[in-house]
């Protein structure tokens, strides 16, 4: 009966009709011939290929600008964003504020260090498989001595600008997105351990990989990326190779920032560094530009870390990085 139904309905329908119900025959003969489940097979197109979204070109003169507002905290403040100053207090005003204006998450953890309460800021962008958490981290603390514009108002500033273009991207990430911002990292990354001690060993589980940016635009620039976990590492290099940048693995910073908690609770480390009090060398000056027999950083831990103590260039070339690290281990 289907047979003779569909010849006579093929003979007077239209030239488009005609087509729709040779198409149904056919699957009705294949499904009278294999099966449905054979049919359901053939007829099924392969799940679409999730394509990341590129990552932007954060604008370097918004980084810049987020440091000119810690100098001025600083200049406020006795010249010090330091643990348990006003500084820093006011500095983590200022980072919260912006990020909680973008739709953040955030929330302060705090905890006592030196007889002085101390804070952590944390920013969760919304979504992402919260069983994959991306982090991305920097300490906000300066030395005593000084503003602490380089180490480590820029990481701080770099970290808090990718942020935000995420929220103005209104990225939609696979994997969760946190970011954070530590206190007293300069008495021993003690903001830091207490949130991996608070964490716990579940929380820790859950996070596929910490990136951590102390020193960022050090004024006499090299362009290390960390080399504790070599799927991390990739992301860094081979961004840089495609820049034609050369890089070198990070060594100076081991054990002595942020990253280092979760490295030793076995989570997945990587991040960025400009260099410190180490000396610039003939050859490592041939390749990034600089004065070789200098340091990275003269002015490390002293007074003079001021906005004045930033090479803009790298400040710029290691924030893009960070975002495209961000961007593609989020999705």
């Amino acid at each position: 009966m289907f047979t003779v139904f569909t010849t006579f309905a093929a003979a007077t329908a239209t030239p488009r009709r005609r087509a729709a119900l040779a198409a149904g025959t056919c699957t009705a003969l294949a499904a009278a011939l294999l099966g449905p489940a054979a049919v359901a097979q053939a007829s099924s197109a392969p799940a679409p290929t999730r394509t990341p979204q590129a990552a932007p070109d954060i604008d370097g003169a918004a980084v810049k600008a987020d440091l000119g507002e810690l100098q001025k905290i600083a200049d406020a403040n006795g010249g010090t964003r330091a643990h348990g100053t006003a500084g820093y207090k006011a500095s983590v005003e200022f980072i919260k504020a912006k990020l909680d204006a973008a739709g953040f998450t955030t929330k302060l953890q705090e905890f006592t260090s030196g007889g002085a309460k101390g804070y952590n800021v944390i920013a969760d962008w919304p979504g992402g498989d919260s069983g994959e958490v991306v982090m991305a981290g920097a300490h906000l603390d300066s030395v005593d001595a000084g503003p602490g514009i380089n180490d480590n108002g820029s990481g701080s500033a770099g970290i808090l600008e990718v942020a935000l273009a995420v929220a103005k991207a209104d990225l939609k990430p696979a994997k969760h997105l946190r970011f954070a911002w530590w206190g007293d990292e300069e008495a021993g990354m003690v903001g830091s351990s207490h949130y991996v001690d608070d964490l716990g060993a579940d929380g820790l589980s859950k996070i596929d990989g910490y990136l951590n940016f102390d020193m960022i635009g050090s004024p006499n620039p090299g362009y290390f990326v960390y080399d504790d976990d070599t799927r991390l590492e990739k992301v860094f290099t081979d961004w840089f190779a495609a820049k034609k940048i050369a890089t070198e693995p990070e060594t100076e910073g081991d054990g002595r920032s942020d990253h280092a908690p979760f490295k030793d609770r076995g989570v997945k480390v990587g991040g960025l560094y400009s260099g410190g009090e180490r000396t610039k060398t003939q050859q490592q000056a041939e390749q990034w530009g600089g004065s070789a027999g200098e340091e990275f950083d003269a002015c490390y831990h002293r007074s003079c870390d001021t906005l004045k103590n930033v090479d803009d260039k790298a400040l710029d070339t290691n924030t893009d990085a960070i975002a495209n690290a961000v961007w593609e281990l989020s999705s």
